[in-house]
């Protein structure tokens, strides 16, 4: 397979099942936008997957809902006549449906309600009751049951794993993304980022001895990257069992991501529904792994109340350490998995380049950064190449953080420059034009791994990414307020109780390195330049920052003069030459 497509095509047997079920498709032209498919398909598709993975239990849990049906609990009985943590207890089939076309809508619709409430709650947050509405409206509910119960419609669990439904439903998530263009982005991470994340997470992941780990993504959407964490750690050890657990506010994301667990087998009641921020379905758990790619860039004022409410419950809540702009809520989430990440836990999570360094000393985010550094759990941040998301061309950032680093790494972070290690797409999608291909990611991981400063992988004319590694303290500053004297006309110091009056209009502010003394630094920076100048000591504040762009800067040395003359004057010449045969021929 080319290795340039390696993430995008898991086999061409579910490729070709995909596209075999998103060409029913051509009967929702007209009546449904081209953007708006998924919004039949994707439901219809999760429906006929329950379907044919109830079919062979079907008559025993219809024998069983008559033996029970009266008690008060009856879930654990029908499920377990299924076989799987969801059943129907409809007499209707999709064969039977089809049997009797003037009452499709009723039977289809009593089909439906015959499933048990998880799955109620997936149909309902699709907003299947209104699809189902348009399909009779433009007669086409008939047509779409028919195609899903032809052969190239069947999902059943012997002719198709769960991992490969998971596979085919993940394709068909895609393609309705990709018909939304840029705005389906903000809930799709591609599969070459995701596996960057998870090989990141995992690298020095001791697994030999089985057991259970737990991952939790708090912003999910359809929850590929719990699908792809889980993938990669039983690539390790087919023996590890692996608990996913996920938050996500949009309801029809939250539906896919849910009824993406129950087709692989998971339990659908870790997939939660909510605003992580203000509705923190997940209160008082620990997990090993946190993945995440949530929201940046978007205000958090609808969640102000809640959030400054649990900020003021100082340690006991998330978000003791400081709050960040109202504008951007990103850091937030940080502080969300922070929260969560057990003790011996790790978390990868994508950020834009404002949690770096937005905001003065004393900021909230400066002093998230300090909550963050100066307990040691910042172990690396990777810089991606632009162009590499569907709905933004920015620069963007893998922070790994952990809470459980090993001796060498202690007191230590490493900044990854990997933005020349990509390869382009042959197509786009949105603003997506660049690849993490396997090459590249190997190459990212092994920097990752070896933890050397300085040092290239690849090629520097080509693909290649730098690292370097710095002290914590590194990124600490004190900002010092520097005043000087107001004068009189005579050029004489104005005092006030024997001190110096300062002139507001000289203040001035320095950044001194937490690897300096403030003195010897004021000594050599500011008094040749201002010997009148004190330090106001009551307003001196501690501050953090990450300035990943200048210490990865090369000097580039400008073009000489000489040489920029010869090409201005060969084009002078150039353009002479154009007006002269122009001119000429007239």
């Amino acid at each position: 397979m080319d290795e340039n497509n390696k993430f995008d095509v898991v086999g061409t047997n579910i490729a070709e099942k995909a596209t075999m079920i998103w060409n029913v498709a051509d009967m929702l032209r007209g009546p449904f936008k081209p953007h708006e498919y998924g919004l039949v398909i994707l439901p219809m598709t999760v429906v006929k997957r329950f379907h044919d993975c109830l079919l062979p239990t079907h008559k025993a849990v219809l024998e069983q809902y008559e033996k029970v049906k009266n008690f008060a609990v009856i879930d654990g009985f029908l499920a377990k006549a299924s076989g799987y943590q969801f059943y129907n207890i409809s007499k209707y089939t999709f064969e039977s449906l089809l049997a009797d076309p003037e009452n499709i809508e009723a039977n289809f619709r009593d089909y439906l309600n015959g499933f048990s409430a998880n799955v109620q709650d997936v149909l309902a947050k699709f907003d299947f009751d209104n699809i189902i509405r348009r399909m009779v409206e433009s007669n086409t509910l008939y047509l779409v049951i028919k195609e899903f119960n032809s052969q190239k419609g069947y999902l059943g669990p012997d002719k198709i794993s769960a991992v490969d439904c998971g596979y085919i439903f993940e394709d068909l998530v895609k393609r309705f993304s990709e018909s939304f263009g840029e705005e389906a982005g903000a809930h799709f991470t591609s599969r070459d980022i995701i596996y960057l994340m998870t090989d990141l997470l995992l690298s020095d992941a001791d697994l030999s001895k089985g057991g259970n780990v737990t991952v939790y993504d708090m912003a999910m959407g359809t929850s590929q990257m719990l699908s792809c964490m889980e993938e990669r750690i039983q690539e390790l050890n087919t023996e590890i069992g692996v608990t996913c657990f996920g938050q996500e506010f949009n309801p029809s994301t939250f539906a896919i991501a849910k009824a993406d667990m129950m087709i692989r087998g998971g339990d659908p009641n870790n997939m939660r529904f909510g605003d992580t921020l203000s509705e923190d379905q997940f209160s008082g758990y620990q997990f090993q792994y946190i993945i995440s790619n949530p929201p940046f860039g978007i205000d958090w004022k609808r969640e102000k109340a809640a959030v400054e409410a649990e900020a003021k419950k100082g340690e006991l809540g998330r978000f003791a350490p400081g709050l960040p702009k109202i504008s951007d809520g990103q850091q937030l989430f940080v502080l969300n998995g922070l929260s969560k990440l057990a003790s011996n836990g790790k978390m990868a999570i994508i950020q834009n380049g404002s949690p770096l360094f937005s905001g003065d000393a004393g900021s909230g985010p400066s002093e998230i950064r300090r909550y963050i550094l100066g307990n040691d759990w910042l172990d690396a941040i990777v810089q991606l190449g632009t162009d590499m998301f569907m709905n933004t061309g920015i620069s963007t950032y893998i922070w790994i953080c952990s809470k459980d680093k090993p001796i060498h790494r202690a007191g230590k972070v490493q900044l990854i420059d990997a933005s020349h290690c990509f390869e382009a797409r042959r197509k786009s999608i949105g603003t997506k034009r660049n690849d993490i291909t396997d090459k590249c990611r190997d190459l990212i991981v092994k920097a990752y791994g070896a933890f050397e400063n300085g040092t290239i992988y690849g090629e520097k004319d080509g693909i290649y990414c730098q690292s370097k590694i710095f002290d914590t303290e590194e990124f600490g500053y004190q900002k010092i307020v520097v005043e000087q004297p107001q004068k009189d006309e005579n050029g004489e110091i104005i005092l006030k109780k024997g001190k110096p009056v300062a002139d507001v209009s000289l203040r001035d502010t320095e950044n001194v390195p937490l690897t300096e003394d403030i003195k010897e630094y004021f000594k050599r920076e500011v008094l040749p330049y201002a010997p009148e100048a004190w330090i106001d000591e009551k307003k001196t504040k501690e501050g953090y920052e990450i300035p990943m762009t200048r210490y990865f800067y090369e000097y580039q040395a400008p073009e000489p003069v000489e040489e920029i003359a010869v090409r201005l004057h060969e084009l002078e010449l150039d353009i002479q030459s154009s007006l002269d045969a122009l001119f000429g021929e007239k």
